[in-house]
């Protein structure tokens, strides 16, 4: 085999050699050409998806800020129409309206229904006179509060460091009663604070006092707390038995539970209206007459108001709660407001009307 053969054969294996080269250049050349289109078509339809997702999130929040928003109006058309309520209250009462049957809404804290279009609300009034004034509360009149714990399930012993705490918390001195608390105690707490020596300004300051708990002020599933039966509102040391509600009824010394029911049962009959001979004459009648000392017939100019909207039952109830102060035949003041609140629906205690 001469040169010339032996370069064309060495020339022939060369570019078979590179073909090869090229050929498997190109294989790999098209294998990341493919893993790259697949990669972008991943993150396609991740980004599709995550986009959609996001729509959805968007609209369904739009959907419940409007619910939210409808409930909200319809809750204040519940506090509107209860202020209504409570002016022709006054007006019947004063005799510049004469009341037609069943046309006043008892002040005790039941529910009643409105409707607009496809819309609810329920709303409550409470005179609050017919609460514990907590600020006017003496060693004497501890024991009203004190019967009031231990009917909503507080232990007895708990029940009397709660009430000798919160008469400690509001008098002026440092002197602790026998089972209350005063800054000594409160300066060892985790994070300290001095007891204030001063009269409530919220209830929520009860969460301050050495006993009280969360589950003791707004209550639990299986029981109330204390928040729908004390005020910082009221001036009168006496509880209004026309609006007082049944568990602070049995807490009055001397009152048993036929009282209370009799009490309750003429308040049902009368529903609203003011003539009291009858409530006068059942506590003029036996024990009742010692239990007297504790109540009073009297209405007063302060009113809690509790409204719920909701267009579905049950599915993003909105609730607000507002204490008011009547302050002349079309006047009023409103002495506080809280919007949202938490929404205590007693569904067995409404009213259609």
């Amino acid at each position: 085999m001469n040169d010339s053969h032996r370069d064309a054969i060495a020339q022939a294996d060369s570019m078979i050699r590179y073909k090869r080269v090229e050929e498997k250049k190109l294989a790999s050349d098209s294998g990341i050409a493919l893993m790259m289109v697949l990669w972008v078509l991943t993150l396609l339809i991740v980004m599709t998806f995550a986009f959609s997702v996001t729509v959805r999130t968007e609209a369904l929040s739009t959907g419940t800020f409007m619910e939210q928003l409808e409930n909200k109006y319809l809750a204040e058309a519940g506090f509107q129409r209860a202020l209504l309520e409570i002016f022709h209250r006054k007006a019947c009462k004063s005799g510049s309206v004469k009341p037609a049957e069943a046309d006043m809404y008892s002040a005790d804290g039941r529910f009643h229904q409105g409707k607009i279009g496809d819309g609810h609300y329920q709303y409550a009034i409470m005179d609050e006179s017919g609460k514990i004034s907590i600020n006017l509360l003496t060693d004497t009149s501890g024991i009203l509060l004190n019967n009031l714990l231990v009917g909503l399930g507080v232990e007895k012993q708990q029940a009397d460091a709660i009430v000798d705490s919160i008469l400690d918390w509001k008098d002026p001195d440092d002197l602790h009663r026998l089972n209350g608390a005063e800054s000594d105690y409160y300066q060892n707490l985790p994070t300290p604070y001095r007891s204030k020596d001063a009269d409530f300004d919220t209830l929520e300051e009860l969460l301050l006092v050495k006993g009280v708990t969360q589950d003791i002020l707004y209550g639990t599933e299986d029981r109330p707390g204390l928040l729908p039966f004390l005020t910082v509102h009221s001036p009168s040391r006496q509880i209004n038995i026309f609006s007082a509600r049944p568990e602070l009824l049995k807490a009055v010394p001397f009152m048993t539970n036929d009282m209370v029911q009799a009490v309750v049962r003429h308040r049902d009959e009368r529903d609203g209206n003011m003539n009291n001979f009858g409530l006068q004459s059942i506590m003029a009648a036996g024990d009742m007459a010692k239990a007297a000392s504790c109540l009073t017939t009297a209405d007063s100019n302060v009113y809690s108001i509790e409204s719920i909207g909701y267009k579905k039952e049950g599915a993003g109830a909105y609730a607000l709660n507002a204490v008011v102060r009547i302050e002349g035949g079309d006047r009023f003041r409103i002495l506080s407001y809280q919007s949202p609140a938490h929404a205590e629906t007693r569904k067995n205690e409404s009213l259609s009307r």
